[in-house]
């Protein structure tokens, strides 16, 4: 099966420029292709990943995938998608989000794989180099301001205000592209489908710079991904689902992904996993007969969590989540313990010398020592898993995980860390 099948099976495109010519290329040549991502953040976040993704998808069907950092574009700020300006980051912090981001894909790209090699470059390279007057000139009078107000992310814009430095965004990815084209045989850009206006805009420089040129360029957009309950894919209560295992842990990440909606799941699977499509129609058809066993969602969560971290990060995840569930707290250590309670109130103690009454209290787990008497009396109180009923009782260091870490849980679901580190 030809990429562009397997993409149009996914529902991954929303848009080509040319459906028939971009099959015949994809068929008969190696193609170069690429997709920006502006560093506009230390990481990037599960919205970036479609694109991302999409240019692996290019890399094992055997072309080369050009992941391109903003390094430059990211010091203007893409107006797509926005009703607002964005807020400008200096050189510095530029820089340093790019070398994340860079080190971020790298994990999901193959850049040694001899022949389609990805390859990471950084738009700063050549467009910090840049003089006004030689943009202006060779590049600028290539656009019509007709024909940039037309363009969706412009025309969005204008009713709340945009600035000229966002407004000229599109010529300097339009420059990318050309670059990319001159320097690297780039002739596939693919981006979301907010990027479409972008997109096809350096396409038309590319051929007015060309006039004489029978040139081969394409552009390729994916579908804003939006859940069942009409939301947009990616945000939750706590904000972005990030791909850095320090901002989003591997096992909240892989708990993001095993509570994706049943309506959503088996979409995700199509846009998100390498799964072939008959595995994925069989594990439909497992969510139809037994929707309760949940096997499409740890499915995803398994695949999603080894794409973006690895192998050991997804049995560590998955550990986490079966002493939650079994309530068998003692086999974890210190690290999954960060990760499973992170959102947990945590209370730094120096001593455990005292009995667990005073330590309740002192934890603010219980009001009063009358309450902690009563709530260890009644059975309401574990200490890593274990039901704890001695009035007595102190903490040993039998209790303290890796000598820092003591979990005590009030009821079925109220959960404390003691942190004596």
């Amino acid at each position: 099966m030809d990429i562009i099948q397997d993409l149009s099976n996914r529902g991954l495109i929303q848009q080509t420029t040319d459906d028939d010519a971009l099959k015949d290329h994809l068929t008969n040549e190696v193609v170069t292709l690429y997709c920006g991502f502006d560093p506009t953040a230390d990481s990037l976040h599960i919205g970036h990943l479609v694109p991302a993704l999409m240019l692996k998808r290019f890399q094992e069907a055997g072309h080369r995938p050009i992941a391109l950092i903003g390094g430059g574009t990211g010091m203007i700020g893409d107006p797509s998608g926005r009703t607002s300006e964005r807020q400008l980051n200096d050189e510095k912090t530029v820089q340093y989000f790019s070398d994340r981001i860079k080190t971020q894909l790298a994990r999901i790209l193959d850049f040694e794989q001899g022949e389609n090699s990805a390859v990471a470059r950084n738009n700063a390279e050549w467009l910090s180099s840049l003089t006004l007057i030689e943009f202006l000139r060779d590049t600028g009078k290539h656009f019509g301001v007709n024909y940039m107000l037309a363009k969706d992310s412009v025309q969005t814009r204008l009713e709340h205000g945009i600035s000229f430095t966002e407004f000229t965004y599109m010529i300097l990815q339009s420059y990318d592209f050309m670059n990319l084209f001159e320097k690297e045989n780039c002739t596939l850009q693919i981006g979301g489908s907010d990027q479409w206006g972008n997109i096809t805009a350096g396409m038309e420089l590319i051929r007015r710079t060309r006039e004489d040129e029978a040139v081969k360029v394409f552009g390729l957009t994916v579908p804003l991904i939006t859940k069942a309950d009409g939301t947009k894919f990616g945000k939750t209560a706590g904000g972005a689902i990030w791909l850095d295992p320090e901002k989003t842990s591997p096992y909240e990440f892989y708990q993001f992904w095993i509570n994706t909606d049943d309506r959503d799941v088996i979409k995700f699977l199509k846009y998100f996993t390498f799964l072939s499509m008959e595995e994925i129609q069989a594990l439909e058809e497992e969510l139809n007969q037994a929707p309760e066993k949940r096997v499409p969602h740890k499915r995803l969560a398994e695949e999603m969590t080894k794409i973006v971290h690895d192998e050991k990060a997804l049995q560590q995840a998955q550990h986490i989540t079966e002493a939650l569930f079994s309530g068998d707290l003692k086999g974890l250590n210190a690290s999954e313990i960060r990760q499973g309670f992170k959102d947990v109130p945590t209370v730094k103690l120096e001593s455990s010398e005292q009995t667990l009454v005073d330590l309740l209290v002192e934890a603010s787990i219980a009001s009063s020592k009358r309450q902690a008497r009563e709530d260890i009396k009644n059975g309401a109180i574990y200490i890593n898993g274990e039901r704890t009923q001695e009035l007595d009782y102190q903490l040993t260091s039998n209790d303290k995980i890796e000598e820092q870490y003591t979990i005590i849980r009030r009821g079925k679901k109220k959960y404390f860390l003691l942190d004596f580190s």
